[in-house]
């Protein structure tokens, strides 16, 4: 798997303190030559230890992970045969309205984690201490070297043989289009071709992260034959609720999962950990730490 070895942690630190000095190297040349600078920076701190080292150990270096993307997507093949063969198949029930039968097929997918592999951001927080903030994310977009999650670009393009349209719906947000655009063309996903097949978060009114409005516009020119994603708001905008809540949810949506809802394993990041502090991002680090120790179940030890 040709994962985090194509950026170690220090070159991406390189990478950020070029971009915050204003410089103009390349990402390929602060990778392969980290200044001393960084490199002494990540060598003496201490690193603080993180939730996320075993999840991201998991998606960088395990076969375990590759089995299972690659799975999904096998299975999602299966499940897109048999959607083209039956008119009345919908994978977008709640916005696919009306005498949707002829309309040409299409598939929606997720990016981040679907379909591109960002564990390097994630590592690069790990190793270097800190976490995940919009400047630092927006630096890492802009660098273009998100690597493909195993068995994404074939299945894509598998779908694209077939006439399938691919659309990415996407909650990064509109100013990082283009570079999202380069690098998916870099790894040779399908780009669409006349048509514009990738609707980033703000890039029109209404398009927050509940992706539903994006699905409906979709729906009305296209029979959307398969969703896939890694987090519950891929599928549903009804992802912020409680656990009994997200749990009613999910068991409305049986019918779906392993049909025409494929999900991706992603234990790294997603709306399942917020729950536990009630979405509130803005809480101290410890308080949230506290919140999901606490949503555990376990062993007495006795």
């Amino acid at each position: 798997m040709a994962r985090f070895s194509q950026l170690s942690a220090v070159a991406f630190t390189a990478l950020l303190l070029a971009a915050c000095a204003g410089k103009a190297e390349s990402p390929a040349a602060s990778a392969t030559e980290p200044t001393a600078a960084a490199t002494a920076t990540v060598a003496s701190a201490p690193v603080p230890a993180d939730d996320n080292l075993n999840a991201t150990l998991w998606m960088q270096r395990s076969v375990e992970y590759a089995g299972s993307t690659e799975t999904a997507f096998a299975l999602a093949k299966i499940r897109l045969n048999e959607a083209l063969k039956d008119r009345r198949w919908t994978a977008a029930p709640a916005e696919q309205t009306g005498n949707f039968s002829n309309l040409p097929p299409a598939i929606i997918c997720d990016v981040d984690e679907t379909l591109l592999d960002n564990s390097a951001y994630q590592a690069w927080n790990i190793t270097a201490g800190t976490a995940f903030s919009n400047e630092t994310w927006s630096k890492f977009v802009a660098a273009r070297i998100s690597t493909a999650v195993p068995g994404a670009v074939e299945f894509t393009n598998y779908a694209a043989s077939k006439g399938v349209k691919v659309f990415y719906v996407t909650n990064r947000t509109v100013d990082g289009e283009q570079a999202t655009r380069d690098n998916m063309a870099k790894l040779a996903f399908p780009m669409g071709g006349n048509v514009d097949t990738f609707l980033m978060a703000n890039e029109q009114e209404g398009w927050g992260s509940k992706k539903g409005s994006r699905r409906a516009v979709i729906a009305k020119d296209y029979r959307v034959l398969l969703l896939l994603g890694d987090n519950f708001g891929d599928f549903v905008d009804a992802y912020k609720g409680t656990e009994d809540d997200r749990k009613q949810v999910f068991e409305a949506s049986a019918t779906h999962w392993g049909h025409d809802w494929i999900m991706l394993p992603n234990p790294s990041y997603g709306s399942w950990e917020a729950v536990p502090y009630k979405f509130d991002y803005g809480a101290a680090p410890d308080a949230m730490r506290d919140a999901k120790r606490k949503a555990l179940t376990s062993w007495s030890g006795q």
